[in-house]
């Protein structure tokens, strides 16, 4: 029940007073969360994890606990709020704890940040569907400068409600939505090789597996 308040009580009050660069509407499930790190759970040898807007860490708590002695984790949060509760986390939850000395939070968008070695795995939870398409573009490429050559970028979506959204849209924001929608289905034609739907989610998710070259799962 702690953990259940820690999650989404932050939350909804972030969501409240920055929906901008929140987007989602609840923490995402257990389901979403293991959906997101499924390619990772295969690995052999140290991996290099990097997980982008975890918000309250209802991803990273799935995360940290397949982290292996080996392993990294770096966080990269733009909310101070959501830092914070990630940082008490790490001090205060078990689960976190034991992983504190391998895990890193950046407080920046991740366009300001650098790394000293790219990652096996990356794991974006930024809320696309309220950026331009200039800036998901920027985004992502970022993010792909991040990853290893054989590395997986992973991202979730709420099924179908860009689509829903930009029906039920007029003018500059459904040009906006029209604009995004086409970048997103040209990144997933040119590097998805795996998509999980999740049903038990509020709403029903996506996550979407990528590599710098598409290839069979």
């Amino acid at each position: 029940m702690k953990r259940f308040l820690t999650e989404h009580t932050e939350f909804f009050r972030q969501v409240r007073d920055t929906f901008h660069t929140t987007g989602a509407v609840a923490p995402s499930s257990s389901f979403v969360a293991r959906a997101l790190t499924r390619p990772m759970e295969r690995h052999n040898g140290p991996k290099r994890i990097l997980e982008v807007g975890p918000g309250t860490g209802s991803i990273t708590r799935r995360i940290v606990t397949l982290l292996r002695p080996e392993d990294r984790l770096d966080t990269v949060e733009l909310n101070d709020k959501f830092v914070d509760v990630l940082r008490h986390r790490l001090q205060h939850e078990p689960d976190f704890v034991r992983v504190a000395d391998r895990v890193g939070v950046h407080h920046m968008a991740i366009q300001d940040f650098k790394a000293d070695a790219p990652y096996d795995y990356i794991i974006s939870g930024l809320p696309i569907n309220n950026f331009t398409a200039d800036l998901v573009r920027e985004m992502f490429g970022v993010m792909f400068n991040l990853l290893a050559p054989e590395g997986v970028l992973t991202y979730f979506e709420y099924i179908y409600m860009r689509k829903v959204k930009k029906i039920l849209s007029t003018g500059a924001r459904r040009d906006r939505l029209t604009k995004l929608d086409a970048l997103m289905e040209e990144l997933c034609a040119k590097h998805r090789f795996h998509r999980d739907s999740v049903l038990i989610n509020v709403p029903p998710a996506w996550a979407n597996h990528l590599r710098h070259v598409k290839t069979p799962a």
